[in-house]
């Protein structure tokens, strides 16, 4: 209603929520809330009770089984302290999900994966604006980072048996500001070049869309200097 002007009040906003399945509202300090409106929506005949109650029961379903009934003696979830955060098994599986989850294009002549043993006397160049930066690996809602357990691309790299040399050529995704001679310099003298390009929150998150989907500001012209 108040951004794209599908519906014109907040009685057929209720509605028409309801009605596509929607059945819990993110409320943002409104005082009078979208759903606030259902009582009248079913008192005019709007909506049935039959599909209030079909709204609301995987709410309750949901609550009941984290045990928000239960007593406290009985909800594992109250047992958990600080200990639990940043913990070495939750760790551990953050990196089982994040080894699982990669995606590899292509690996021309068998370039990866990066063996150790091949490594000694080779140099190394890690080049771009997420290279060595550790506020933009995190996406929008990400939490606040711990620093002692981030690993940056070069940070990574680092603890591999070879000469490291890294160059960002640009400080943040924007890029708009580029020292192509910084990256010509570490990307020329290497025998492999790892580029980290992105966008991260700076270019884009909830309510700051895109116009397109190419690298932000110089990030490509980067890409071509250092694969050159």
């Amino acid at each position: 209603m108040l951004g794209h002007r599908y519906t014109r009040t907040f009685l057929e906003t209720a509605v028409a929520s309801m009605n596509a399945g929607c059945n819990l509202e993110l409320s943002y300090g409104m005082r009078n809330n979208v759903f606030m409106h259902i009582p009248q929506a079913l008192a005019m005949g709007n909506i049935t009770l039959q599909m209030l109650r079909d709204r609301v029961r995987p709410l309750f379903y949901t609550r009941m089984r984290l045990g928000e009934f239960d007593p406290p003696a009985m909800n594992p979830y109250s047992a958990l302290d600080l200990s639990a955060v940043q913990s070495p098994e939750h760790r551990n599986l953050s990196l089982e999900a994040v080894v699982k989850s990669f995606v590899l294009l292509k690996n021309v002549r068998g370039t990866l994966p990066l063996r150790a043993q091949d490594l000694p006397g080779k140099r190394l160049a890690v080049v771009g604006p997420f290279a060595d930066n550790p506020r933009v690996l995190f996406g929008d809602y990400a939490p606040v980072p711990e620093p002692q357990y981030i690993h940056t691309p070069r940070r990574g790299l680092e603890t591999l048996p070879a000469n490291v040399s890294f160059a960002a050529g640009c400080r943040e995704p924007r890029c708009q500001q580029y020292s192509q001679a910084e990256v010509a310099a570490a990307a020329g003298a290497a025998n492999v070049v790892v580029v980290c390009l992105g966008t991260g929150t700076d270019v884009e998150t909830e309510a700051k869309d895109r116009r397109d989907l190419s690298l932000p500001g110089h990030q490509l012209e980067l890409l071509q200097d250092a694969v050159q």
